[in-house]
């Protein structure tokens, strides 16, 4: 199976040139407000046109209007828009009545239960990340591997939270649909087109193993 590869949190032009050169499946960018990664509506349209068409771009939400958040996708030409917040069903069905984008819903693990609810959700992919009393996403802390291998989930989804070089042989292990990773491609802060490569090694070799 070929695993998908997201890299996220890219905001400068810098960026969108290491990832054209990558060429990873989706390039993420945040515009859920208030964080680190952060980038305008505007912003993301510029950068997201910049793109190669071979790379899909990825919006990222928290518990922003359904309309913002179809607009802002329809603007920027998303493929997919990420749910990072507690968009429940009928949010969901909300948004798929304004707009034909694809809907991922991130889930913070922290049980087999908080899969199952999710998958009842409506979308079209999950995002499983790590869970955090304090925080959405971002935390740079990986999942319940584990856990997330045990449990029987029926729909694709993609790994997420604090994936990097070092560990990403261990995450495919898991048999995702694919990775999204975002911290574990910079340094200081910032996207390092070294990271980048590496991820992109170590995912692309393993897919040539399968």
């Amino acid at each position: 199976m070929i695993m998908m590869i997201k890299l996220c949190g890219l905001r400068r032009p810098e960026d969108i040139s290491y990832i054209n050169e990558a060429r990873p499946d989706f390039a993420g960018f945040i515009l859920a407000e208030g964080y680190r990664r952060t980038i305008s509506p505007e912003t993301a349209e510029t950068l997201a046109k910049q793109l190669d068409p071979a790379v899909k771009a990825v919006g990222v939400f928290i518990d922003q209007p359904a309309e913002f958040v179809a607009e802002t996708a329809a603007k920027a030409g998303f493929y997919a828009v990420q749910l990072q917040g507690n968009e429940d069903g009928a949010y969901i069905s909300k948004l798929r009545k304004i707009s034909d984008v694809k809907i991922w819903k991130a889930v913070r693990v922290q049980s087999a239960a908080d899969i199952s609810a999710a998958e009842k959700l409506g979308a079209d992919m999950l995002v499983l990340d790590s869970y955090s009393p304090n925080a959405n996403g971002g935390t740079g802390k990986t999942a319940d591997w584990e856990l997330i291998r045990r449990t029987e989930i029926s729909m694709p989804y993609l790994l997420a939270g604090g994936i990097n070089a070092d560990n990403i042989s261990e995450a495919m292990e898991i048999s995702p649909y694919g990775v999204d990773i975002s911290g574990g491609t910079e340094t200081d802060g910032v996207k390092d087109p070294a990271k980048i490569q590496a991820i992109m090694r170590s995912v692309r070799k393993v897919d040539k193993n399968v």
